[in-house]
């Protein structure tokens, strides 16, 4: 079985403003705590996870452990930590592991390596081939090896991998796509904003033996999902 490695982090992608302090920490866990963030498994891959080591824009690292997303060039952000968690305890809805994940929008590859520290493989698909290849180049620095990286159509998912326990996405399309749902396995779990670029809500999508059943939760913002690959 695929295992992450998240301890073999290097210095470089460990050092600098964040973790390397105990009270800002503590201050980042007991926030997403008390947000509703409870699960054991998810509140220990925060912990491993440097956030900092995300944020590309040096002048922006200090707001790292702040709870707002921040932008990572090419129109794109690295999720506020409150809305990785929220989706993050939702794929695993009570769970202690997950199987195959497939992750819609690398972007930094923060949520990226949140998922890998639970599930047995990643799959993480991105239509911006620079950011996908910063990603491969931060996470594969930080010794996770139960990745595998695609660039491509996000709204194409990637069926010769599946099919999947849960697919999350990190953009909002207007509505699911189809060829997503398709890629889940039974009992399997698709979690992520749906709806304009005004109006979003997160859903959650689970296959049934009788079809899909869609659960719509709390208002969030997104980038938009596109198609085009860059």
């Amino acid at each position: 079985m695929a295992r992450w490695r998240a301890v073999a982090m290097s210095r470089e992608a460990l050092s600098g403003i964040g973790f390397t302090s105990d009270r800002t920490r503590k201050r980042f866990l007991d926030r997403l705590m008390g947000q509703g963030i409870i699960e054991p498994a998810v509140l220990d891959a925060f912990k491993q996870i440097p956030r900092h080591s995300f944020v590309p824009d040096p002048a922006l690292i200090s707001r790292a452990y702040d709870d707002i997303p921040l932008p990572i060039g090419h129109h794109q952000t690295v999720s506020q930590p409150y809305i990785v968690g929220l989706m993050t305890q939702m794929a695993l809805r009570g769970a202690s592991r997950l199987g195959r994940v497939l992750e819609i929008g690398t972007g930094s590859g923060y949520q990226t390596a949140v998922l890998s520290c639970l599930a047995d493989k990643v799959y993480t698909i991105e239509r911006i081939g620079a950011l996908l290849d910063s990603a491969k180049e931060r996470l594969g620095a930080m010794g996770i090896l139960n990745i595998e990286y695609h660039h491509g159509d996000g709204y194409l998912g990637w069926p010769g991998r599946g099919p999947y326990d849960v697919i999350l996405l990190t953009s909002a399309p207007s509505q699911i796509p189809f060829s997503l749902l398709q890629q889940l396995a039974l009992k399997g779990r698709l979690v992520g904003p749906v709806g304009t670029k005004h109006q979003q809500r997160l859903v959650i999508a689970d296959r049934t033996s009788d079809g899909f059943k869609e659960t719509r939760g709390e208002a969030v913002h997104f980038v938009p999902m596109l198609r085009e690959t860059v």
